[in-house]
């Protein structure tokens, strides 16, 4: 039986918008409680740089509402602070994890953009840009084009 694989445009970041002591078994629980078949990334990396795979790539995931075809989903555990704000709380294990998962996605998938979840908000003054007051969310709480630029 031939493996059929989905056209990958693009690869985006998130966090999971939680604790950073949340787990793997959190997450899990909490797609299911949502009633989602699928989880919303591929892979998530916990605060001490551990990669998970939550679903094979050739799955859509639940990541991005009208993207997830295309895309493959990744998230960092963490992304607000004690009092529930939006912070880029990755800690030095989580971006080294980020940067090589992001380096072995690239390779696989050369043609795909590199995003935050954030990015594909509307840019309703239409200046070529999606300012901070036109995201619909936050998340991954950094900006992840520049910073990913050169993978």
């Amino acid at each position: 039986m031939q493996k059929i694989m989905r056209s990958i445009k693009r690869i985006f970041v998130h966090c999971t918008a939680g604790s950073q002591r949340q787990t793997v078994d959190d997450l899990r629980a909490e797609f299911k409680r949502k009633g989602w078949k699928y989880p919303g990334y591929h892979y998530v990396i916990q605060a001490d740089g551990t990669i998970t795979q939550l679903l094979g790539e050739q799955f859509v995931s639940n990541g991005v509402k009208n993207y997830n075809s295309t895309a493959i989903n990744v998230a960092y555990v963490g992304g607000i602070d004690n009092s529930g704000k939006s912070v880029d709380n990755r800690t030095p294990e989580q971006k080294k994890s980020l940067i090589d998962l992001l380096k072995v996605l690239r390779k696989r998938y050369p043609e795909a953009q590199i995003l935050g979840h954030r990015d594909i908000s509307p840019d309703t003054n239409q200046n070529g840009k999606v300012d901070s007051w036109e995201r619909i969310k936050e998340c991954p709480c950094f900006d992840a084009i520049p910073e990913y630029k050169d993978i």
